[in-house]
């Protein structure tokens, strides 16, 4: 049996200020498309006669968002496996193996991370057919991008022997990310492929090698797993275990370390889009070589990528740039050092600003809210509740909240009474006083919440009951 497991884990920094802590570049829609790559990943799985369900790794701060696209695609009894903490790929994919074993005797992983690119669907599916031959004999399999210019931004695998299975060849070496004229060099020798960070092996092999390469790993996560429900499709690692492991990749604790290592050459239109430079180098350009999306003016503008969010952006006497807004941020560099944007996001964060978080619109389980103005003493909040949701019940130590519903009709809890609150009806909510909103009906309730108080974050909230799992 092969079985998918998708790592979407990460934040995808260099993708700032699109991308963002709470709603990272995986799962957000991507410019100029209608989805986004979790779902693109997801998809391509679909092409694959051979495969059933997925195990999908990724942040406990996603969980929602993750099951709500699984959802979409169709893939109902796919498995979530929710980290506390990142550990990077070799433990996730370890407890994946863990979680596969359960499913059947020893099943075949296709790991594929959930923010790539593959355009050629059939190519793909060849390379993923001689994979299986491969792992069912043992191997540990990636799958190295054919290169066709000198990347500096990621590592390679060298080729050793061919195999006499399809296109492969044993693996001599996997080599860190070069600089320019080593790249070429390797260009030139058509002995290099791209590391492409895609792998296929047994999940019982792989389970075997981690524990002779890495054996604190292969403990950390063995007990980690131990004791977490058995056949549920949403399976929470727990937080003091898990944050135990040592953080490594796959590469460095097993690919790396591992003699039954082969790589396939995979020429599919591969991309990682890990920043802004590979969406311009992705996207349809005009005739100056500009890529954009959204409201944008150009003039005299040449090689450059611009993506406008929520308003007009005009650039004029430019070229070779990246220009990205949001509503609550811009980006502005140039486009050979797009991969610069994780060195302004780190800054960001040693400052603690929200801006590397979320996005003014933020997404709920129950729905999202967007904050319109914010001040000492007050904030203003656009709230959508989706229908049949409902928001905790909870109480605030440190602010009142006035409720005024614009659209829909929504059911009030406020202490000890309950009641329909409809379109330009409003509601005082005190401090202290347990409440909910919940959605009865069949169309999204909208409302214009008021917050007035000392404090106003959002970890000022004490929840008694909630459907997702929130409550103490």
């Amino acid at each position: 049996m092969l079985l998918p497991v998708i790592l979407a884990g990460g934040v995808g920094s260099r993708l700032w200020p699109l991308s963002r802590g709470l709603s990272p570049k995986q799962f957000m829609q991507m410019p100029g498309s209608d989805s986004s790559l979790f779902q693109q990943t997801l998809r391509r799985i679909k092409h694959l006669e051979e495969s059933s369900e997925a195990i999908v790794v990724c942040n406990d701060d996603h969980q929602f968002i993750a099951a709500e696209q699984l959802s979409q695609e169709g893939f109902n009894n796919s498995t979530l496996l929710l980290e506390p903490v990142g550990r990077n790929t070799a433990p996730a994919v370890a407890l994946a193996a863990l979680r596969a074993l359960e499913e059947g005797d020893d099943p075949i992983l296709l790991v594929l991370p959930a923010d790539h690119q593959v355009q050629d669907l059939e190519a793909f599916k060849t390379a993923a057919a001689e994979g299986i031959e491969l792992a069912m004999e043992g191997k540990l399999v990636t799958f190295g991008i054919v290169p066709d210019y000198p990347e500096t931004g990621y590592g390679y695998i060298k080729k050793a022997e061919p195999m006499s299975i399809g296109d492969a060849f044993q693996v001599a070496s996997f080599v860190e990310k070069p600089d320019q004229g080593t790249a070429k060099r390797y260009l030139d020798s058509g002995d290099y492929l791209w590391n492409s960070g895609m792998f296929m092996f047994s999940a019982r092999s792989y389970l075997q090698e981690l524990q002779r390469s890495a054996p604190d790993i292969a403990q950390a996560c063995a007990t980690a797993y131990t004791g977490v429900p058995r056949r549920s499709n949403l399976v929470s690692i727990p937080r003091n275990k898990f944050e135990l492991c040592r953080s490594d990749s796959i590469d460095y604790a097993v690919m790396e370390q591992t003699i039954n290592a082969a790589v396939i050459p995979l020429d599919a239109g591969w991309n990682d889009l890990g920043a802004w430079d590979a969406l311009w180098e992705t996207g349809a350009k005009d005739a100056a070589g500009n890529v954009r999306s959204g409201d944008t003016l150009l003039e005299d503008a040449n090689n450059t990528y611009v993506h406008a969010q929520s308003r007009l952006v005009s650039a004029v006497g430019v070229k070779d740039l990246v220009i990205v807004e949001t509503d609550d941020a811009v980006l502005v560099t140039d486009r050979n050092n797009a991969q610069g944007v994780k060195q302004v996001v780190a800054k960001l964060e040693r400052q603690q600003r929200k801006e590397t978080e979320h996005h003014t619109l933020v997404h709920r389980p129950w729905g999202t809210y967007r904050s319109l103005s914010m001040a000492a003493g007050h904030q203003v909040k656009h709230i959508v509740v989706n229908p049949g949701a409902q928001l905790s019940l909870q109480l605030h130590h440190h602010r009142d909240e006035h409720w005024t519903v614009i659209k829909g009709e929504g059911l009030v809890t406020c202490g000890d009474r309950e009641f329909l609150l409809g379109e330009n009806e409003s509601t005082f909510i005190p401090k202290n006083a347990k409440h909910r909103l919940s959605n009865p009906g069949d169309t999204p309730v909208e409302l214009i919440e008021v917050q007035v108080g000392d404090y106003l974050g959002e970890d000022d909230i004490v929840r008694f009951q909630d459907n997702y799992g929130r409550a103490a």
